[in-house]
């Protein structure tokens, strides 16, 4: 006789958001509260997806407007880093091109990803301030990449260029997917034809290397773009495969193996050991930006990850704020299969290079965590707090790749 474990019953419970969505929503649920199995509930795109649904929904983005237009802090402060930002301003203008490379010889992805944050940043002014002029802007460039770009290429580095920009490009179409001057066709088209293949056969083959050769992140920028082409393209089966291998896949961005230790600290606080504590901590600190990404689209659509298996990602998010806010925390050796034949290597303390390093990452976890669910996110928000707000984003944090791999400008966005 089978018998319901532990595990099914934290994902029959926390993937329940939907269903309480619905009700509120007037929508129809797919699968009854509590009446499916977890494989069930790993498997159920939304009956209709939510639109704007990504990192922002029409709550979002109506507070921030009545917020900025009232004046009001820390909504107003969020919006003046914005406007600020030379990516912000309506005339920029996009050089799209029809190869993108990432690693090898030619790069030339930096085209990509300023382009992708001018995008997004106007049309969050548009949607917050109204302006015209942005929404052009942002069309703009939208609408140019995605009649002009059909290759993403170069060394293996190709896949976190489709995953990192799959998931950002689709964001600041599903912002302007209501303007009419916006070719959403198009960009489906793009997202589905180039992107969404080097994802999948990154998440499919891990570019043929043993399953645990490859960084969490690399599994979770690819997972964050099928999520985002699923949610802007309604695809269900897009939906379901991020969604699934968030839960139970099997390289190093499921939740499981991203995050592999637990631990609780003198205070009481639990935490857990990222999958790249022992690396860095500008890729750790990525990770949380990368994991938070899909946690709040899936949120958007009406599952709930941020709390899949007891809340594992807010220890994890306890765990790197911590120890990036200047206090020690506990490090399990860690010991993982590298190249083509899995040889064996391991790490043995925390490392400390780039520690403290600021990445706009960590207004989403403060407000989700601390504001919708009322937990004491102690060195989260201490993170946030004390050395993040106001948060900006892509231009603002460095010219190089890293001060673009997330969109920012959390203090707008989630401020709560």
């Amino acid at each position: 006789m089978s018998r319901t474990s532990p595990h099914e019953h934290l994902h029959r419970t926390e993937l329940s958001r939907r269903g309480l969505l619905r009700t509120a929503g007037g929508l129809t649920a797919a699968v009854a509260l509590g009446g499916a199995t977890a494989a069930t509930a790993a498997h159920a795109a939304p009956a209709a997806f939510t639109h704007p649904g990504m990192l922002h929904n029409a709550g979002d983005i109506n507070r921030a407007k009545v917020s900025v237009a009232a004046g009001t802090d820390p909504w107003l402060s969020g919006w003046n880093r914005l406007t600020a930002n030379s990516h912000a301003q309506s005339t920029w203008t996009n050089r799209a091109t029809a190869t993108i490379i990432r690693g090898g010889d030619g790069q030339n992805y930096g085209l990509l990803y300023n382009d992708i944050a001018a995008a997004y940043q106007n049309a969050l002014r548009w949607k917050v301030g109204g302006t015209l002029a942005n929404a052009v802007c942002a069309a703009n460039i939208l609408n140019a990449w995605s009649s002009t770009l059909t290759s993403v290429t170069g060394n293996a580095d190709r896949f976190l260029a489709a995953g990192l920009y799959g998931w950002q490009f689709a964001n600041a179409c599903e912002l302007m997917r209501d303007y009419s001057g916006f070719d959403l066709g198009a960009a489906q088209e793009l997202l589905a034809n180039v992107f969404y293949p080097l994802n999948n056969s990154f998440l499919t083959h891990h570019n043929d290397a043993c399953i645990t050769n490859y960084w969490a992140n690399w599994d979770l920028c690819a997972m964050a773009s099928i999520l985002a082409i699923g949610i802007l393209n309604e695809d269900s089966a897009k939906y379901d495969q991020a969604v699934t291998y968030f839960t139970s896949g099997a390289g190093n961005g499921s939740i499981a193996h991203a995050v592999p230790y637990l631990s609780t600290d003198s205070d009481g606080y639990a935490l857990g050991q990222w999958q790249e504590s022992g690396r860095d901590q500008g890729h750790t600190v990525l990770g949380m930006g990368q994991m938070g990404a899909i946690c709040e689209m899936a949120w958007n659509q009406g599952d709930d990850l941020y709390s899949y298996d007891s809340r594992r990602f807010m220890k994890a998010a306890q765990y790197v704020a911590k120890y990036n806010s200047g206090d020690d925390v506990p490090f399990t050796t860690y010991t993982w299969g590298t190249g083509q034949s899995c040889a064996q290597s391991s790490q043995t303390v925390i490392s400390s290079a780039s520690r403290g390093q600021i990445r706009p990452v960590w207004a989403m976890l403060h407000f989700h965590y601390n504001r919708r669910l009322g937990l004491d996110d102690k060195y989260i928000s201490a993170m946030y707090d004390d050395l993040v707000a106001p948060e900006g984003g892509g231009g603002d944090y460095g010219s190089d790749s890293g001060g673009y791999d997330q969109l920012g400008f959390g203090t707008l966005m989630y401020a709560k």
